[in-house]
């Protein structure tokens, strides 16, 4: 069974989603420690939407890669099932080079 290749599509959302995961950690960490005294009334909730809003972003990359991936692998198990099912050539030789 052949793996299932990477497209430059997969490699670009799942560097969105670790991008996305980054700020949100970044953003969290620096909510709770540096920005801490200096959040105050509506600063406030905008910043923590903008922190849940990243990690939202991170978690619907994340569950839009595996439906994909789900759907490659279905695919593909689908096509090796034709191809297995498929009859043989009879003017196929075998690996002795005799006739079946």
């Amino acid at each position: 069974m052949d793996p299932l290749i990477q497209r430059t599509a997969d490699k670009r959302r799942r560097w969105f989603g670790l991008l996305y995961l980054l700020i949100a950690a970044l953003m969290l960490l620096w909510g709770t420690t540096l920005l801490e005294t200096q959040l105050k009334g509506w600063g406030f909730i905008l910043y923590w939407l903008g922190c849940l809003l990243m990690t939202l972003l991170a978690a619907v990359t994340a569950l839009l890669d595996i439906w994909i991936i789900r759907i490659r692998a279905r695919q593909q198990r689908r096509k090796m099932l034709s191809n297995a099912l498929r009859p043989d050539d009879p003017s196929s030789k075998t690996p002795s080079g005799e006739t079946p």
